[in-house]
């Protein structure tokens, strides 16, 4: 009994004391398993379509600090500039691909075209060949219908004139 007592009464602290411990201040974004990426300071004389070089924020705190600490007008406009030039950078790249795609579109139309003309040729070939074997198939009837009428005739002439012979 006194053992259930200590194990309840030690449980009952341990307890209390990590009840006792302030939790983390949560900060306003979401914190994902990436690190967060503040942007560098960029010299004055970056071309418009060049990347810029990104540091990584080691503490939740700084990031959060340099978000809230107010902006030069330089700084605006140096980030106003950078954005323009990303912008610019993707309507470009964006264009482009519009461009490959219509080629691509367009070829992709003509090759249609083209087996749409082959299939039709193709179709017309194979009503040609079935007509020709049927029209092949009837004079083969007939020959064999033409065949056996003149065995017939032949058989016939020779049974009747066998049988004239013996009377």
């Amino acid at each position: 009994m006194r053992a259930v007592f200590t194990c309840i009464i030690g449980c009952f602290l341990f307890s209390s004391v990590s009840w006792a411990v302030e939790p983390a201040p949560t900060p306003t974004e979401p914190v994902t398993a990436t690190a967060a990426v503040l942007p560098a300071t960029v010299p004055q004389t970056l071309p418009a379509n060049k990347p810029t070089t990104m540091r990584v924020a080691s503490q939740p705190n700084a990031m959060m600090a340099a978000e809230n600490a107010p902006l030069t007008a330089e700084q605006q406009i140096k980030n106003k500039v950078l954005q323009d030039a990303k912008i610019k950078a993707l309507v470009k790249d964006q264009h482009s691909r519009l461009q490959q795609l219509e080629k691509a579109n367009l070829d992709a139309l003509a090759q249609n075209q083209e087996l749409q003309l082959k299939n039709d040729s193709l179709g017309v070939q194979v009503q040609v060949l079935q007509s020709e074997r049927s029209a092949q198939m009837f004079l083969y009837g007939a020959v064999t219908i033409a065949v056996g009428v003149l065995l017939g005739f032949l058989m016939a002439s020779y049974i009747h004139t066998k049988r004239r012979r013996q009377w």
